[in-house]
């Protein structure tokens, strides 16, 4: 099983992914972490990544993501030529998409960077949700609204997905 729990900035992709792991018993991985130095000063100083920066990056997480049977990553892949690149080494991977719109995500990253600090704030979320792209219907997976569900309930949700792709 190799799953990518997607979505912008603040969508719940960590805490999802990590439940979903533990759920599955599968590896947990962020993304982020496998961000260069420059790419997270980038993003830091609210400065959007392009796809220079992002290929390398898209690279790291797909060969974690294959170099294990039971996987689960929380990467952004927010376009489809983005998540074939992560298909390129893992082509089973199961993409969930966590959503909402903008301004619900946006008070959330607002309340994240406060209580945080974390590197990546609402300064990202309009380039971010001007390259998103919806899963396509030859895509593995499903789309969550966030704003619906509870972590635990889109973690319910995401397994009812995953269960239904394999």
């Amino acid at each position: 099983m190799h799953v990518v729990v997607m979505g912008v900035t603040g969508s719940g992709k960590t805490t999802v992914g990590l439940r979903l792991a533990a759920e599955t018993r599968a590896e947990f991985a962020d993304a982020d972490d496998f961000h260069s130095p420059d790419a997270v000063a980038k993003m830091a100083a609210n400065v959007p990544l392009d796809d220079d920066d992002r290929w390398p990056w898209l690279d790291r997480v797909g060969e974690w993501l294959a170099s294990g049977d039971e996987r689960v990553v929380a990467c952004s892949a927010l376009k489809r030529e983005y998540r074939d690149a992560i298909r390129y080494y893992a082509p089973d991977a199961i993409f969930i998409h966590l959503w909402a719109k903008q301004d619900e995500i946006e008070s959330r990253v607002r309340r994240r960077a406060k209580a945080t600090g974390h590197f990546a704030g609402p300064g990202l979320l309009d380039s971010q949700y001007a390259i998103l792209e919806n899963l396509e219907d030859d895509e593995l997976g499903a789309s969550i609204d966030v704003m619906r569900y509870t972590p635990e309930g889109a973690v319910m949700m995401a397994r009812v997905a995953i269960d239904a792709a394999s």
